[in-house]
């Protein structure tokens, strides 16, 4: 059966601490074929550089603040000091564009991707201007960046957004799917890209060890069966079934970057939840939003 999950270094390909699924990619992932992945470490000074090719791309600084510079035009991506506090400046590229990215001070930057046909105009998404979604209610409230979703950004193929669940926190929760064109669903391929925190109101000592738990299982007859622990760096693959939850540990913040795309012919994130638990959405209404939202820096 093929990994779906990747932990930290598993996935390194040269300048690169994950490179999955793109079209340069050496680590080969069976049947994987409508998104990818790219991170990078990048010491100060340092660049990373992707030829043009037939895939759109969207860079996400992670940690630190970014110049990225597609097809000559270079853009200011002011960044933040880490996933945990709130959005960040990102840049659609479109498709067919070179690109350069360099840190004067260094940081963590990710790069999502998706073989694409019809190209899109260039576009910087300012944090200012990054619809900023509470999701869920009580032990089920997360935080939604939507920067790469249908009603915020014109592209091809993907879908694009960052997760943020506070320690003890449920997400991608009732467990869902998204892998049949039917009415009310779309088939999309979905990349999981974790990193972890202690939670800054615990009494963990430090460094501790803050992680996250990720659960994917069969919808159909196709196999598959994922519990995995995760924490910064690693990445698990959703090519089918049902997925969720994503579980925050006591003590520890959880993020996640999703990166979705498919061979359908909308654009769209339409999604079945498991019959067993779609009841937990109708509990929401009763519960408060997790006070601890929204996550923003300082």
């Amino acid at each position: 059966m093929t990994d779906w999950v990747y932990p930290a270094g598993t996935a390194s390909e040269g300048p690169w601490s994950i490179s999955l699924g793109a079209h340069d990619s050496s680590v080969d992932v069976p049947g994987w074929e409508h998104t990818g992945l790219k991170v990078a470490e990048l010491a100060p000074g340092a660049t990373v550089e992707l030829p043009a090719s037939a895939e759109e791309r969207i860079v996400v600084p992670l940690s630190g603040a970014f110049t990225a510079t597609a097809d000559g035009v270079a853009h200011k991506l002011a960044g933040r000091a880490s996933v945990f506090d709130g959005p960040s400046d990102v840049l659609y590229t479109g498709t067919g564009a070179d690109l350069t990215i360099t840190s004067a001070a260094g940081g963590r930057v990710a790069i999502a991707l998706a073989p694409a046909k019809q190209s899109y105009p260039a576009r910087l998404v300012t944090a200012a201007e990054t619809p900023v979604e509470l999701r869920g209610a009580g032990n089920c409230s997360r935080q939604v960046h939507n920067f790469g979703t249908p009603a915020a950004l014109e592209a091809d193929r993907f879908i694009v957004c960052e997760v943020i669940t506070p320690s003890g926190n449920w997400s991608s929760y009732p467990p869902h799917k998204h892998d049949e064109e039917k009415d009310g669903e779309t088939n999309l391929e979905e990349i999981y890209y974790f990193e972890t925190r202690t939670a800054p109101d615990s009494a963990a000592p430090s460094p501790g060890d803050p992680l996250g738990y990720a659960r994917v299982y069969a919808s159909d007859d196709r196999p598959i069966d994922v519990t995995a622990e995760v924490r910064t760096g690693d990445v698990v693959l959703v090519p089918y079934g049902w997925h969720g939850p994503a579980m925050a540990a006591p003590g520890y913040d959880l993020y996640y970057l999703n990166v979705m795309a498919g061979p359908g012919r909308v654009r769209e994130w339409l999604i079945s939840d498991d019959p067993h638990h779609g009841w937990v959405r109708s509990t929401w209404d009763a519960h408060e939003i997790d006070p601890r939202l929204p996550f923003t820096a300082g």
